[in-house]
């Protein structure tokens, strides 16, 4: 078994491979690298604070415009609109214009920031990999992005053989083979402490709270994470934590279980997930 971990995404990502025995190490070597070479690819296409990234390239686009985007960027981009239409709004990756104003992310050059609107009112995904700018708007995708670069990653270490591992980018991991892989979550109302543990075996958990982002800010209570609907800043007490198939879809549907504080959201059914609130 080998073990690594590198910064990225805005948080230290940390893959374990348990290869075949009589496998030499250097394979696993070889296989955990290319798996960070994957997350490397989404945190240079994706990033909100690269200038040169997809995301920035399609936030400065006039509406009207028709972009080509990484096949990756895409799929995130695609996910993300499905995601909104199941969830009727709460999950928004337009959101990026009230963390802006919040100074939870950087401001994009120096104008004001776009009106709040839905997501599918921003963009919408064309044919492979062409997205079209409908209206002023600023994305940002790190609500799924994260969970799709675990994806990613695990898939890699599939194609070079690993039989088993798991791939952890700051609580949103995935594990994959005939192992189980024991997790433990943090207790919201005390974060140094555990609030629940659990297994996982061939699928993926993510957790979404705001113990660590939230703060005061202009005489309030915000945070990195935000109601879909009404573009509020989600500062409950709580934490909501998803296991699905995917860590992509885990990742999103952590946003809408929060924001509507369901967690039998009927979302979830529809894409194979359960979740549990702390």
């Amino acid at each position: 078994m080998m073990r690594r971990a590198q910064p990225w995404l805005g948080t230290l990502v940390d893959i374990t491979a348990d290869g075949d025995p009589q496998a030499e190490s250097q394979a696993e070597s070889q296989a955990i690298t290319q798996a960070f070479a994957e997350i490397a690819l989404v945190h240079r296409l994706m990033s909100f604070h690269d200038a040169a990234s997809d995301v920035s390239r399609l936030n400065v686009a006039a509406p009207g415009e028709l972009l080509e985007l990484h096949p990756h960027t895409w799929r995130v981009l695609q996910l993300a609109a499905r995601m909104t239409e199941l969830s009727h709004g709460l999950f928004n990756i337009a959101c990026a214009p009230r963390l802006v104003d919040w100074q939870c992310l950087p401001r994009p050059g120096t104008g004001e920031s776009p009106p709040y609107q839905p997501a599918l009112a921003v963009y919408r995904c064309e044919q492979s990999p062409m997205v079209c700018k409908l209206a002023p708007g600023w994305v940002d995708v790190g609500g799924v992005a994260k969970g799709y670069a675990v994806d990613l990653a695990v898939e890699s270490l599939q194609r070079a053989g690993v039989a088993s591992g798991c791939v952890n980018a700051g609580g949103d991991l995935r594990a994959f083979g005939e192992r189980d892989w024991p997790v433990a979550v943090r207790d919201p109302q005390a974060p140094q402490r555990v609030g629940a543990q659990l297994v996982l075996r061939n699928e993926a958990l993510a957790t979404s709270a705001s113990y660590f982002s939230a703060r005061r800010h202009g005489g309030r209570q915000v945070s990195a994470l935000v109601d879909g609907r009404s573009g509020e800043p989600l500062v409950t007490p709580a934490s909501v934590s998803v296991r699905a198939p995917r860590c992509d879809i885990a990742d999103a549907l952590t946003k809408v279980v929060l924001a509507s504080g369901d967690a039998r959201h009927p979302a979830l059914a529809g894409l194979h997930a359960a979740a549990f609130i702390i």
